[in-house]
């Protein structure tokens, strides 16, 4: 069957909307998003119903508990969701802002503006929060959106997206400005990738596989990270203390996302005396350690510790665990070295006292995030104050780190002119 006939009338009903979406005020959309979150409680038993069918397929498919436990919606889960809806109507609107104005000798009056992307389709895997949280980002940030969810949620997703397209209706928005694809066969998701006549950007959320997958084959321009290979370096000169409390929140607070740290560096001249320290505190945790020789040296007298060899690929490893790679480092500038080799310019951390040694790193570490004595767990839209996220971006071009509103936009030039001609 080819899908080819129906993905290309959503891009086009999704550009059609977007041109009236981006026009929109301030007013008219957030009571769109305000009616969303009404109705997610008012039509709350619909949601479970979807829901149930999700969860059982998921269980007669045998998909582990952690993934079922991802998929489930219930009543604190669904006003949560409701709540970050409500949070983002509160946002400032990013539409319109000028961003720079310049006057010209000939008395153009040059104005940058932020305006909206267009037409973003995002693709993702098992949660159905997702769902919302694009849609409603997308819709604020004046863009319309094609939303492609996985199979695992595909009953809940598709009752939440009605909900959003009433929202949308009730409050006099164009109906297609978010579009759910109305299914989970994956020969849907060629064409999708491939439509770079109506869409602008395509935004993947979820695993490596798929995130390359997207990347490999989309002719579209695509936003994305591919993994969390998150480092703390201890320096020489950090604090023992705060060094193992970094330490020790960014690997095990939640060491299944991607901005949990995967691997310690430390500085030589401190591993002997601070090494096993930090050692026994994540051995209490019951993180194994996949340590390189010199580590191991340090740490083979150490009682109950999870010691193993490091392999070649253990430092560029996204373990999503309680399994940290470790290293002990020359210098400051090895340290750097090692980062921006094995890393996935992701989020990065140093702890010292030095000042110098710390702005170094932070000049150095070629990721989206660097931090000086903070845990890289902060690499989060809401911790960063933008409110929500859409997605963490380890690109160059136009948006890298958590994305807000504000990276959900580009910009154009409004030019003012009194009769000007070029000579």
């Amino acid at each position: 069957m080819s899908f080819v006939p129906l993905i290309e009338t959503l891009g086009r009903q999704a550009r059609e909307a977007s041109l009236t979406l981006a026009t929109a005020d301030s007013a008219r959309k957030n009571a769109a998003l305000l009616r969303l979150a009404a109705l997610l409680g008012e039509r709350a038993e619909i949601i479970f119903a979807a829901n149930k069918k999700d969860l059982e397929a998921a269980a007669a498919a045998g998909l582990p508990k952690p993934m079922i436990d991802r998929l489930m919606l219930d009543g604190k889960r669904l006003a949560a969701l409701a709540e970050s809806v409500r949070q983002v109507a509160a946002l400032p609107d990013p539409v319109g802002e000028e961003l720079e104005r310049t006057t010209r000798p000939n008395g153009l009056d040059i104005r940058k503006i932020r305006v909206p992307i267009g037409v973003i389709a995002i693709i993702y895997e098992s949660r159905p929060n997702v769902t919302v949280d694009c849609a409603v980002l997308c819709l604020k940030s004046g863009n319309a959106c094609i939303l492609r969810g996985g199979k695992e949620a595909f009953e809940t997703n598709t009752a939440l997206a009605s909900l959003i397209v009433q929202a949308l209706q009730e409050t006099g928005l164009p109906a297609h400005a978010v579009q759910f694809v109305p299914t989970a066969d994956r020969a849907a998701l060629e064409p999708l990738l491939k439509l770079d006549q109506y869409i602008h950007c395509i935004i993947p959320r979820g695993g490596e596989a798929l995130i390359r997958y997207v990347a490999d084959h989309a002719t579209v321009p695509v936003i994305k990270h591919f993994k969390g290979v998150c480092t703390i370096y201890v320096d020489r000169d950090a604090d023992p203390a705060l060094a193992e409390k970094i330490v020790l929140n960014a690997k095990t607070q939640r060491p299944g996302v991607c901005n949990a740290a995967e691997n310690l560096f430390i500085h030589q001249d401190v591993a002997a005396a601070l090494l096993p320290r930090l050692a026994r505190a994540l051995g209490q945790k019951n993180v194994e350690l996949r340590s390189d020789p010199a580590a191991l040296a340090l740490l083979k007298n150490e009682a109950g510790l999870k010691l193993v060899p490091a392999s070649g690929e253990d430092f560029s490893t996204e373990y999503m665990d309680l399994i940290m790679a470790v290293k002990i480092v020359p210098s400051l500038d090895a340290a750097i070295a090692d980062i921006n080799r094995y890393g996935s310019a992701h989020s990065d951390a140093i702890v010292t006292r030095d000042e110098t040694a710390a702005k170094k790193f932070l000049a150095g570490v070629d990721s989206a995030t660097v931090y000086w004595n903070a845990s890289t767990r902060f690499t989060d839209g809401f911790e960063f104050g933008l409110g929500a996220e859409i997605g963490i971006s380890t690109d160059r071009l136009h948006a890298r780190g958590p994305m807000g509103l504000r990276e959900l936009c580009s910009y154009k030039y409004v030019i003012y002119g009194n009769g000007q001609v070029r000579e």
